[in-house]
């Protein structure tokens, strides 16, 4: 022991040679004080950041959990042998299995094809491969056609600006002008203010980031270091990814089992004073149920929040429903309140992939989803969305598209769609051991089963040459 005490004495006295006198003349209860002091704050940072990561407690909880197990040898070699299956199941399926006869292009031609062999090329290509014939009708929630007249125009204008670049104004102020009255007619639609604005993009998701990314901004300018996200289980993935890219806080409410409309109790009590934006669907993808935006509205009037409404799906059917025959609760910026709108046109406004528009309420907000580098070598380096340089013959197509349709187009369309779709609703609720998620207010219908494993209808489906989607959590 006397070694012991004779080492901590040299220890101390040498150590004092790198201490400042300061230090080193305190009493030991004084550098006691400094040091539970200093464990302290580091121990209260600590659990700060632990309490305000931009994952959830759950799911880091269950990503760490699902490592600890994958790292156990029995189960990562299940693991690793279940999804040797699935893609051994994958392979299988008819898009993609290889054909007899498919070649794969791996190099570039050594000398340059003519259109009339690319042309070619393109038909075998399309019929080898084959595929869902989306044009029976029978594919859902991937392609949006309307008629082959239509799609003669798109393709007529889109030829036009296939070469346009929006990054240049200067160079095509035609398709400036265009995307300018896309834009402004899609406010109309939507009933904005005079202040309203808006911009477009490539989808909804981009329209989401885009939106994201302007709330995220709000919260840094009040000082808040993770701003929150509180949206429905059913809201769309992309409000994941924003917050995954931007580095926000996606808090998830459940939606009511009967209604399936997001519980907005459970909404008010996720509020913080992190919270930048509250989501609301019309409607949302899994059920095709409009949230309550006038509750979820007053709410963030109430907390001083943003509202945005993802419209992506039902963009270019809920504003006409009206005209349509179908009566809907305000959800646009005549509820006070809201805030931002995603809206697809790319969906049932029936222009090509690719186009969509995000809206604000006002200049402020749609500011903040612009990205500006002032200092660049290159010069100001500046764009409103994602995207630096953008296909002008989209929005060309999409401007096309919209002209080419008109209010009465939109109206008729709108009318067959969710008239078809109630009829369908009313049809899987007189078929025994089925049932419809909620009461769809739009164009999708959720199936559910509580007898059988309602994937198995999926399959039976597909092999009657039928492309639904499946859901999960639950199974519909």
């Amino acid at each position: 022991m006397d070694v012991l005490y004779l080492a901590k004495d040299v220890v101390l006295d040498r150590s004092k040679a790198y201490v400042p006198n300061e230090i080193a003349d305190l009493e030991e209860s004084e550098v006691r004080l400094i040091a539970y002091t200093t464990a302290t704050v580091l121990v209260l940072t600590w659990l700060w950041s632990f309490l305000h990561h931009e994952k959830s407690l759950w799911n880091r909880l269950k990503d760490s959990t699902f490592s600890l197990m994958r790292a156990l040898p029995f189960v990562g070699s299940y693991v690793e042998s279940e999804l040797q299956k699935v893609l051994e199941d994958i392979k299988k399926e008819e898009a993609f299995r290889t054909h007899d006869g498919e070649i794969f292009t791996t190099q570039l031609p050594a000398k340059g094809l003519k259109k009339k062999e690319v042309v070619k090329r393109t038909d075998e290509m399309d019929k080898l491969l084959g595929g869902a014939n989306w044009r029976s009708g029978r594919v859902s929630g991937a392609v949006y056609f309307n008629s082959e007249e239509l799609s003669e125009t798109l393709c007529a204008v889109y030829s036009k600006f296939a070469w346009s670049n929006p990054l240049h104004p200067d160079v095509f102020p035609s398709v400036r002008k265009m995307e300018g009255e896309v834009v402004q007619m899609v406010v109309d639609m939507y009933h904005g203010s005079a202040s309203a604005c808006g911009a477009m993009t490539s989808g909804g998701t981009e329209s989401i980031l885009m939106a994201c990314r302007a709330y995220r901004q709000v919260g840094y300018e009040r000082g808040i270091a993770v701003p929150e996200i509180v949206a429905a289980v059913s809201g769309h993935a992309a409000f994941n990814k924003a917050c995954d890219y931007f580095h926000m806080k996606l808090v998830h409410v459940p939606v009511d089992k009967r209604t399936c409309q997001v519980d907005i109790r459970a909404m008010r009590r996720a509020i913080t004073s992190n919270t930048v934006l509250l989501v609301g669907s019309a409607p949302q993808f899994p059920h095709g149920i409009i949230d309550d935006i006038e509750a979820i509205a007053e709410l963030g009037r109430q907390y001083s929040v943003g509202v945005h409404v993802d419209a992506c799906l039902g963009g270019f059917l809920i504003p006409f429903m009206e005209d349509a025959g179908f009566a809907l609760p305000p959800f646009d910026f005549r509820v006070r309140g809201v805030t931002s709108i995603s809206a697809d046109t790319h969906k049932y406004g029936f222009a090509p992939k690719g186009s969509s528009v995000v809206l604000y309420s006002s200049p402020e907000l749609r500011h903040r989803q612009y990205f500006v580098a002032p200092d660049w070598q290159g010069g100001i380096y500046a764009s409103p969305s994602i995207a630096g340089s953008r296909a002008g013959g989209i929005i060309a197509a999409c401007w096309a598209a919209m002209m080419f349709m008109g209010r009465d187009g939109y109206v008729d369309s709108t009318r067959k769609i969710c008239t078809v779709a109630r009829h369908i609703s009313d049809a899987v609720r007189d078929v025994p051991g089925l049932f419809v998620y909620g009461r769809p207010n739009v164009s999708v219908v959720a199936i559910g089963s509580d007898d059988f494993d309602v994937y198995r209808l999926g399959s039976a489906l597909g092999e009657r040459g039928w492309n639904l989607n499946t859901l999960q959590f639950p199974a519909s």
